[in-house]
């Protein structure tokens, strides 16, 4: 009996192990930052002490860091891109040619000792004791005293300083619209480890991931500067600026500078922006949650930041009922940066000099406060996810909102899409963002072809699952690194369909879809797969005495079908690259996806109308 007592524990204890190595974890990170800035010279010296917890189940012997503004300097890995790539960003190039015949020269390339960017590490101590490290690049690898085993927390204390460049790539001195300070990707960042193990990558150009944690950061900065970002204000009455609650006094201190303190908890990067002429607006939204606007003192800017603040409530209003509440109780859009990029609890907007110049962007970049900012997916491995889910929603709020484009709000995409295919330039999304091998590719791909996962999928799935299945994502994924396997396993579980295929097809490839109808035949309908990538059907039949019937055929890889109304015909396998089916009149008109959600890269063989 006792041998078999401790059989049983013996199974029991591998069974936990297994499941613990299957379960999910995340790495934990505590910031406590002080930071002093020279707004005149552009320059900043601060300490960092970060408490890094080992949630994994490795023992780590290195960790790594961040240097990101080191990528602005002449020689750069960032520099040699620009200058390499055939379509560069022309916010980083300057052109000395023509139009139809430029001759770019990077921006980087020119920049002078006072005008790059860098990060250097001072100093940096493990638990109290100097540890070794080196940088390369935008990356500090440091080589660590003791290995940090699973579920063990340590401190490494750190002196730093830096210099903020020109403003040339989304961080960054005096943008085009005189924005003093853009800081963005601005101190020393632990880099993430997961289940993929380092994700240490040089910063190229594209997008961040990174670990989830708390941060508590003071900035010292001339007092005429006011200040926006990341996180929560915890001295308002000693700052001013439009932060204190004007029943209570205000307790400026005297001096040159003033202390900002900012905690920000369960976010993954705190971002701030500067400037001596900031316009600073609240709007208290009826959801709880402050909005804070900060721009430009300046006429121009006006009268279009003052119209934005209403539309991003209702923005707001709407992405908290189709994807869920948005769960800190501040969100700050800032004029500063080179065009918008999402941040934690903000965004950077630059322009803003008419309202239709700025509310996509800003529709566009609060929607990243749940498809990034919450959802926190790798933004430079799985670019289309961020970027295609933020498209898709902010598109459906923007017609919601200002009435565009009527029932078919993201017919622009597929415009988009359709020359993409025919350039001959697509890539696989599966690629990471910064070795695509055009702007191009990866623009169109990321934005216009990733959210257009999630139109086609409503065609897959049906209306109301999807809506389901981003609400269930949220509800198991929010605080976390969600993959595309997540978001695909969710579809499946609330739609009963399988969509493995679709995942592969849709994404990991640059298979086409192109179904045609091959022959009409007394009432025998023969469609036929042109394209490569298969897909369920419907067709629209109309009949000689003007009346109409659909059809559904399911695809036999989903195993299951959407609800419909429409009649249910069998299934179609992906190897038979025909199908036919009987009608039980005599057929004047056949259509293949008459909703159009289907990318069908060649439409005009979709219809058949009898002589």
């Amino acid at each position: 009996m006792k041998k078999f007592l401790q059989l049983i524990l013996l199974v029991t204890a591998i069974s936990i192990t297994a499941q613990n190595n299957t379960t999910y974890w995340q790495q934990h990170v505590d910031y406590t930052m002080n930071v002093d800035v020279d707004v005149d010279n552009y320059k900043y010296k601060g300490t960092q002490k970060l408490v890094y917890t080992n949630n994994s189940p490795d023992v780590l012997d290195k960790v790594f860091y961040h240097l990101y503004f080191n990528a602005f300097q002449p020689g750069s890995e960032m520099d040699a891109r620009v200058q390499s790539i055939i379509d560069p960003d022309k916010r980083m190039v300057v052109n000395h040619g023509t139009k139809y015949n430029p001759r770019y020269q990077s921006k980087i390339a020119k920049l002078k000792p006072n005008e790059i960017g860098y990060l250097n590490v001072i100093s940096l101590k493990q638990n109290g004791i100097e540890v070794s490290y080196k940088t390369e690049g935008t990356v500090l690898i440091v080589t660590l005293n003791n290995p940090i085993k699973s579920g063990e927390a340590v401190t490494f204390d750190m002196i730093f300083e830096g210099q903020i460049p020109v403003m040339i790539r989304r961080a960054g001195r005096n943008n085009k619209d005189g924005v003093a300070l853009s800081m963005a990707q601005w101190y020393p960042k632990m880099a993430e480890y997961d289940f993929e193990g380092w994700h240490a990558e040089a910063y190229i150009a594209r997008e961040f991931h990174g670990v989830w944690g708390n941060f508590d950061v003071t900035l010292h900065i001339d007092k005429k500067y006011t200040v926006g970002g990341t996180g929560y204000l915890q001295n308002p009455q000693e700052i001013g600026h439009g932060y204190e609650d004007k029943t209570k006094p205000l307790t400026i201190k005297k001096g040159r500078k003033l202390s900002w303190h900012f905690v920000a908890p369960n976010v993954h990067d705190f971002t701030w922006a500067a400037d001596p002429d900031f316009t600073h607006d609240i709007r208290k939204t009826k959801s709880g949650t402050q909005l804070h606007f900060l721009y430009k003192n300046d006429k121009k800017y006006e009268k279009a930041w003052k119209e934005i603040q209403p539309l991003t409530e209702k923005a707001l209003d709407y992405f908290n009922s189709v994807i869920g509440p948005y769960p800190w109780k501040q969100y700050s859009v800032i004029q500063g940066g080179d065009g918008g990029m999402e941040y934690a609890m903000c965004t950077l907007i630059s322009g803003g000099e008419t309202l239709g110049s700025i509310i996509g962007t800003v529709f566009h970049e609060l929607a990243h406060a749940w498809f990034q900012q919450l959802l926190a997916t790798n933004e430079s491995k799985h670019s289309w996810m961020d970027e295609g889910f933020a498209t898709y929603i902010s598109t459906l709020a923007s017609n919601k909102i200002l009435k565009n484009n009527g029932d078919k709000p993201t017919s622009g995409n597929y415009k988009g899409y359709f020359n993409l295919v025919n350039s001959e330039i697509e890539e696989p999304l599966t690629t990471h963002a910064d070795r695509f091998n055009t702007n191009a590719a990866f623009g169109t791909g990321s934005y216009t072809k990733g959210s257009m996962f999630l139109t086609q999928l409503n065609y897959i799935i049906g209306e109301e699952n999807l809506k389901k299945s981003l609400k269930k994502y949220y509800e198991d994924f929010k605080f976390k690194h969600p993959t595309p396997n997540d978001f695909q396993r969710v579809a499946e579980k609330v739609s009963g369909i399988q969509l493995d295929w679709y995942l592969n097809e849709w994404i990991e490839t640059t298979h086409t879809i192109d179904y045609a109808i091959a022959k009409v035949e007394d009432k025998n309908i023969t469609l036929v797969r042109v394209g490569q990538m298969p897909m369920p059907i419907d067709v629209k039949v109309t009949y000689s005495d003007e009346s109409f019937q659909d059809f559904y055929i399911p695809l036999k890889m989903m195993q299951g079908q959407k609800s419909t109304s429409a009649i249910l015909k069998a299934d179609w396998a992906w190897s038979s690259p025909f199908y036919t089916f009987s009608t039980s009149k005599e057929i004047k008109k056949v259509e293949i996806d008459a909703s159009g959600l289907m990318a069908d890269i060649n439409r005009s063989n979709n219809v058949f109308i009898t002589d």
